[in-house]
């Protein structure tokens, strides 16, 4: 069967392709190694991620997306046409038409190089909805009715945050803090704290074993290995998940006031809605544990995390695509 039609969750940390009527079928880190030596492209995805914090200095390992959009566009363009090569096979004789994600805060600048990069990695025609809208239509968010709907997107590098109703967002806000922010504030704190380096990967790893929103009376404990500063010999220590709390207050308090700021700008009737209805969170972000009892609790709005959170826009640029009438004016960008 040939594919004709491809959606791309464009992330920060992971990008995720999803085909109708097959689902997900790529899920891989947005990291790129590239050979300083002859200036190629050695892997792409999983296998460029395993090098992070690993490879000699003739390898640079990079993430060519920084807080949601393009930071190499060249590189971003590999990525794509890697994944797209991935999706179709290397014999796909038809281009495929594809629908990418971006931050509701990218500028026309921004946009131009999402459509440039996706044209030029192999696409017929590349169509660009803002993340919040395929969140809330791949979290089975009803966004065409003539109800306040709010949904929460904490990504890697960017959360945003939209009131949608009749199809289109009323108010929105965006803070270029995702994932990889709450990471690096991890590996400050443990520097910090404990007088220990450790790398992104371990703090990622930190976050998704222990790491909490909200402190708890019966914290997790987690032994941590990394490099002792003071001496400079391998070293283990034990941390709590409160520390780890403690250590990410000002991303979830960057997060929170976004929030904040939204509800402050939404016409009353909507903001009635969203009362009876609460708030949805997807990205990854919504695996952060108790994320949604912070949220209730600090802005009175109760929220629920959706279903498969990850998923939720590549799903929704998956439905985009079969519907693409139904949600024409959704896109803020084609060619």
């Amino acid at each position: 069967m040939f594919i004709k039609k491809i959606g791309i969750d464009l992330g920060t940390t992971n990008t995720l392709v999803f085909v109708p009527n097959k689902g997900l079928i790529i899920n891989e880190p947005s990291v790129v190694a590239i050979s300083i030596l002859d200036n190629k492209i050695i892997a792409v995805g999983g296998q460029a991620k395993e090098m992070i914090g690993r490879a000699p200095d003739s390898i640079i390992v990079s993430r060519p997306l920084k807080d949601g959009v393009i930071a190499d566009y060249r590189i971003t363009e590999a990525m794509l046409k890697y994944f797209i090569t991935k999706a179709i096979g290397k014999f796909g004789f038809f281009k495929p038409e594809i629908l990418v994600s971006v931050p509701a805060g990218i500028t026309s600048t921004e946009r131009r190089a999402v459509i440039e990069a996706t044209i030029n990695a192999g696409a017929k025609a590349a169509y660009l909805v803002k993340e919040p809208v395929l969140a809330a239509i791949g979290a089975k968010v009803p966004i065409n009715s003539p109800f306040g709907n709010l949904i929460l997107n904490i990504g890697g590098g960017t959360t945003d945050i939209a009131v949608i109703s009749l199809g289109g967002i009323v108010s929105w806000a965006s803070t270029r803090v995702g994932g990889n922010k709450i990471d690096a504030a991890i590996v400050e704190y443990v520097k910090k704290k404990h007088g220990l380096a450790i790398g992104e990967r371990t703090a990622e790893l930190i976050k998704i074993a222990i790491g909490n929103a909200v402190k708890q009376a019966n914290e997790e404990k987690l032994n941590v290995r990394g490099r002792d500063l003071t001496t400079g010999y391998p070293k283990t220590i034990e941390m709590g998940s409160n520390e780890i709390t403690d250590a990410i207050q000002e991303q979830l308090r960057d997060i929170v006031q976004t929030v904040k700021n939204v509800l402050q700008e939404t016409p009353p009737e909507l903001c009635s809605d969203i009362m009876g209805k609460g708030m949805v969170i997807s990205g990854g972000g919504a695996l952060l544990k108790n994320i949604d009892t912070l949220i209730t609790r600090i802005t009175g709005v109760s929220a629920r995390i959706a279903d498969e959170p990850l998923l939720c826009v590549a799903r929704g640029a998956g439905i985009v695509l079969d519907n693409l009438e139904v949600y024409k004016k959704n896109i803020m960008a084609k060619r």
